[in-house]
C-alpha cells in the first residue's frame, strides 16, 4: 500500500508522465497471491480511496481503479502459471478501456473526443502490472511467504530433494505419491488448498531417507533390522523420522508452510506396533508411553488434518491381505475414528461432515487402487 501510494504521488509531481501509467493493480495481484480475495479487495479499496482525495479526477480515478481491482482479484484466483498473469493483464486492460471510454463519452458527449494519448498510458500501465511477478518473488524471500508459483515448482518430482527420496527410499517415495493423490482428492471435495496439501504430502516423509531400511515400505530383501533392536530403540528410530525430516527440509530451504506438514503428520499418536509388542512381551514392566509417542504438534489446519488421515489410511491399507470392499471400508473408519478419539483434530477448523466426506473419498480411491469391485447380487 505504501509503495502504491508513493508511486502515484511521485508520478503526480512529474509533468512528463500521466497518472494513468501507475499500475495500481499490482497491489491486488500481490495480496491475492499470498492471502485471500477479501483482504486483497479491502486493501485495494482503502488505497484507492486514500489516493482519490489527491487524484486530479477523483471520482473517475476511484471508479476505474475499483472496477479494475475487482477484475484483477477474480482473474487471479490461483497464480500457478506465468500465462495466467498475462491473461489477467489483458482483462485489466479491457476493464480500463471500457471504463475510460464510457466516462469520456459521458463527459465529452462523443466517442471521437476521447483522448487517445491516455489510452497509450493505460497500455503502459498494464505492461508495468507484469512487474508483480518478480515482486512476488522478492516478497517471498523477504517475508518468508509462499505463493502458488513456488508450490508448483516444489511439486515437480524431479526437484533435487524428491529425486533423492526416490533413489534412497523408493518405497517411501511411492507411498508419498499415493498419499498426495488421496489427500488432494479429499481436500478438493471438502474445500481447501489442493496444491498446498499435494506438496506437503510429497515431502512429509523425507526424513525416512536417512535410515530407509528401518521402514517397511523400503524393505525389499526380507531382512528387517528391527529384529536386532529393542522395542524402545525401534520406536525411537520410527519417531525420529519426523525430526530428521524437519532438519532435511530446513537444510534444503523448504518453506515453513511445507515443514508444518512434516511436523504434524503423526500428531501425538503412538507407534502402535512396537508399543503393543512391548506390552505383550513384557506385561510385568511399567511402560513409559512417551517412548512410543510422537512429539507432535497436533495438526492445526484442514490441510494438515487431511494429510494425517490420508497418510495413516494409505500406510495401513498396504497391510491388508485381501483388500475388498468390506475390509477397506472397515479399515478407513477404524483408523480415522481412532484419531478422533485421540483428539488429534481438536486444533483444526475441520467438521465431522468434512471428515465423513474425506472417508468416502479415501474408500473410493483405495478401492480403485486395489481394483476392488462391489459384489453384484446373485440373480
Amino acid at each position: 500500500m505504501v509503495l502504491m501510494i508513493g508511486a502515484y504521488t511521485g508520478v503526480m509531481k512529474m509533468t512528463a508522465l500521466s497518472t494513468y501509467v501507475v499500475p495500481m493493480c499490482i497491489l491486488p495481484i500481490v495480496m491475492r497471491v499470498f492471502f485471500d480475495a477479501r483482504l486483497a479487495l479491502f486493501t485495494h479499496v482503502i488505497t484507492v480511496l486514500i489516493l482519490g482525495s489527491v487524484a486530479p479526477n477523483g471520482y473517475e480515478f476511484v471508479f476505474m481503479q475499483i472496477i479494475a481491482g475487482m477484475v484483477t482479484i477474480f482473474s487471479v484466483t490461483h497464480l500457478r502459471k506465468r500465462a495466467q498473469l498475462f491473461i489477467s493483464a489483458g482483462m485489466i486492460f479491457i476493464s480500463y478501456l471500457i471504463c475510460y471510454i464510457a466516462l469520456s463519452v459521458i463527459h465529452e458527449g462523443s466517442i471521437s473526443e476521447v483522448n487517445q494519448t491516455n489510452l497509450i498510458w493505460l497500455i503502459g500501465n498494464v505492461l508495468l502490472t507484469l512487474v508483480s511477478y518478480p515482486l512476488i518473488y522478492i516478497f517471498e524471500k523477504l517475508f518468508g511467504l509462499t505463493s502458488d508459483v513456488s508450490l508448483m515448482e516444489l511439486s515437480d518430482t524431479n526437484s533435487p530433494l524428491l529425486r533423492e527420496l526416490s533413489i534412497k527410499a523408493p518405497g517411501t517415495f511411492q507411498h508419498s505419491m499415493q498419499v498426495a493423490n488421496l489427500a488432494e482428492a479429499a481436500i478438493f471435495k471438502i474445500g481447501g488448498n489442493s496444491l498446498l496439501i499435494r506438496v506437503g504430502a510429497l515431502y512429509h516423509d523425507v526424513g525416512k531417507m536417512e535410515m530407509p531400511m528401518y521402514f517397511i515400505e523400503n524393505q525389499t530383501t526380507g531382512v528387517n533390522p528391527h529384529d536386532e533392536l529393542s522395542f524402545e530403540e525401534s520406536a525411537s528410530i520410527i519417531i525420529g523420522h519426523v525430526i530428521k525430516g524437519i532438519e532435511k527440509a530446513r537444510k534444503n530451504k523448504l518453506p515453513d508452510l511445507i515443514i508444518d506438514f512434516i511436523r504434524t503428520h503423526h500428531g501425538t499418536t503412538m507407534v502402535q506396533y512396537f508399543y503393543q509388542s512391548f506390552l505383550k512381551n513384557y506385561p510385568e514392566q511399567i511402560v513409559d508411553e512417551d517412548d512410543f509417542r510422537y512429539p507432535g504438534p497436533l495438526p492445526f489446519s484442514k490441510e494438515t488434518a487431511v494429510l494425517m488421515m490420508a497418510d495413516s489410511v494409505e500406510a495401513s491399507s498396504r497391510s491388508l491381505s485381501n483388500p475388498n470392499f468390506e475390509s477397506i471400508n472397515k479399515l478407513v473408519d477404524s483408523i480415522i475414528d481412532r484419531q478422533i478419539e485421540q483428539q488429534q483434530f481438536i486444533n483444526c477448523d475441520i467438521t465431522f461432515k468434512d471428515i465423513s466426506s474425506a472417508k468416502k473419498i479415501f474408500k473410493k480411491m483405495l478401492m480403485s487402487i486395489y481394483h476392488v469391485r462391489v459384489e453384484y447380487p446373485k440373480a
